[in-house]
């Protein structure tokens, strides 16, 4: 019989909304300082140019406001750790809605980025965090909303960095909040305790089946950086490439995490 699924993690409603409008704000300066010429860019989400993963960027977290302006839901739809499974199915939506918001001549993304910096602070200053809200994958509670777009940010702060090399900072609550979820998520999907997977330090995870140690030091551990581990668990990169360049260390026969990757896409 396997495992019983993990308890959901908390998180601490004034630093995740702290956090998320801290990341919002790092991307935002640092989109206004781009050219036209970066703007055009590619990026390595398929054929999108910075312009088209700014676009998404804003999009993203007015989602915050946008889900707090329509009626509460009656009960809660999505879990938080189901939360990254949802997002391939809306994938080609998601992709539509972002080339008409780019192409759109009229489009301003430092305007767009004030509008939504503006709608989101209001809505955060004023709702609970218990309260419902409806987003396109499930209603669930206004702060795990805001934890699905603390990871999203610092995945996309992540992807303009590689596009463009402007070294945009990580707010460290949001890392954080990154770094948990995606670690719950995998330790949700191969319950168990015969592997430690650090990634310090922010998040010591246990799972696959197995052997679960007591003491000491177990016998397989994975542990790598925050980063190296967002790039995995979102499949920006590939766990051969990680190991070979020593980015993640992995010791123990079970400690090969190739086939549970990525968590999201």
């Amino acid at each position: 019989m396997p495992p019983a699924r993990k308890r959901t993690r908390s998180y601490d409603s004034a630093k995740i909304r702290a956090a998320v409008l801290t990341q919002f704000g790092h991307v935002r300066e640092a989109v206004g300082t781009l050219s036209p010429e970066q703007l055009e860019l590619p990026t390595r989400l398929g054929d999108w140019t910075v312009r088209e993963l700014a676009t998404h960027i804003a999009i993203g977290f007015a989602s915050v406001a946008r889900a707090a302006g329509l009626p509460e839901p009656a009960k809660a739809e999505v879990a938080l750790l189901d939360w990254p499974s949802t997002t391939a199915a809306r994938a080609e939506a998601v992709d539509e809605a972002v080339r008409a918001a780019a192409a759109d001549a009229s489009q301003d993304l430092a305007a767009l980025y004030g509008r939504t910096a503006e709608e989101v602070g209001e809505v955060l200053s004023g709702t609970p965090g218990d309260r419902l809200v409806q987003t396109r994958g499930g209603a669930l509670r206004l702060d795990d909303h805001l934890v699905t777009r603390a990871v999203e940010l610092v995945v996309h702060t992540d992807d303009l960095n590689a596009a463009t090399g402007l070294g945009i900072p990580y707010d460290r609550q949001a890392l954080a909040a990154c770094v948990r979820l995606l670690a719950d998520v995998l330790a949700a999907k191969a319950p168990g305790g015969s592997v430690e997977v650090r990634i310090p330090p922010y998040a010591v995870v246990q799972c696959v089946e197995g052997p679960r140690h007591t003491r000491g030091t177990p016998p397989n551990v994975v542990e790598t950086d925050p980063l190296t581990w967002v790039r995995l668990a979102t499949g920006r990169t590939r766990w051969d490439t990680e190991l070979d360049a020593a980015a993640v260390s992995a010791s123990g026969e079970r400690a090969d995490l190739s086939a549970l990757l990525p968590l999201m896409s």
